[in-house]
């Protein structure tokens, strides 16, 4: 069992570089991914169900003391990164079916994998679990209803098929996960350890299925997609700070918020695309989940070399 936890561990934490090794083996031999045609939703529903398992009931409730930061996160969360996704979409010579993408993806909740990279980089963790949480359990209503708002300017939006979707993948087997969690007792350790992996390969499972079916795709569009999933992942960081700086956050507070809003859950995002759209709708997400995950790895890192200042509440703190 050891054996089998220190496997867990090793690629839960290195999620960054199996992802880009997913994605690079996807490109090159599409159907060692394209087997999963019709199982990627389950691997989907297997991340929330991860997520559940490991959330702690008085790490949230400590955290849900405060709900004036957490509304203001969770309203950053779903204003500032679809406004970016619809400027991206809107300003870049890209197919509508992929242009759409980038708006899922934009309005998509924060990704569980940002927990993971906001504890890794010495944020606020309870506060990104917090957000992570809130956002992910008002998806089924705030995620389908931008997508139709803004996207409906490219392509027509199902609306309704969306949000049963999200309710399925998402809500059910995060709700789940948390009745779960409950009833481990003795055995909660071990759940812990395996949780983060499970998620881990789930994620890699999703992109790189999302890259095998776009494989021509990306050598036709690939170069405009990629600089706009670099463009989007750095405006969702900067406006994450800037935005944290504003509301009085601390530092790990404005670095927790920088992540939380420049991480989407592109799995959910690649998700919904290869359930509801043409398969190139999920080639941004799937990119956006690569590039994000390398992105926030390497900065934790050099967070890790740099320490933040201590999580004291400046004067101008919200409650």
């Amino acid at each position: 069992m050891n054996t089998v936890l220190a496997l867990c561990r090793f690629i839960a934490n290195r999620l960054a570089p199996i992802t880009l090794l997913g994605a690079v083996a996807a490109y090159l031999h599409p159907p060692l991914f394209l087997v999963f045609r019709e199982s990627f939703l389950w691997f989907f529903a297997a991340t929330m169900f991860a997520l559940g398992v490991v959330l702690e009931a008085d790490e949230l409730r400590d955290t849900l003391r405060r709900p004036a930061r957490i509304g203001l996160g969770v309203l950053t969360q779903y204003t500032v990164m679809p406004l970016f996704g619809f400027t991206v979409a809107m300003l870049s010579p890209l197919p509508p079916a992929v242009a759409v993408g980038f708006i899922i993806v934009a309005c998509a909740p924060g990704a569980m994998a940002s927990n993971v990279i906001v504890y890794l980089a010495g944020g606020a963790v309870a506060f990104s679990v917090a957000m992570t949480t809130v956002a992910t359990f008002l998806s089924p209503l705030l995620t389908p209803t931008l997508v139709k708002l803004l996207g409906g300017v490219f392509l027509e939006i199902p609306f309704w098929p969306m949000m049963q979707t999200i309710l399925l993948t998402v809500v059910l087997p995060l709700g789940a996960g948390m009745l779960l969690h409950r009833h481990l007792g003795r055995h909660l350790a071990l759940a812990r350890g395996l949780a983060p992996a499970v998620a881990a390969l789930a994620i890699v499972i999703i992109c790189s299925y999302a890259v095998a079916a776009n494989q021509e795709r990306i050598a036709a569009v690939g170069g405009w997609v990629i600089a706009m999933v670099v463009v989007l992942n750095a405006a969702g960081y900067l406006s994450g700070w800037g935005l944290a700086r504003l509301y009085g956050f601390d530092a790990r507070h404005r670095l927790t918020l920088a992540i939380e809003i420049g991480m989407q859950n592109a799995g959910l995002g690649v998700a919904l695309a290869l359930k509801h759209f043409a398969p190139e709708t999920a080639l941004p997400g799937a990119l956006f989940a690569v590039w994000c995950i390398l992105t926030a790895a390497g900065a934790s890192a050099w967070l890790r070399r740099h320490h933040l200042e201590p999580a004291t509440e400046s004067p101008g703190s919200l409650p």
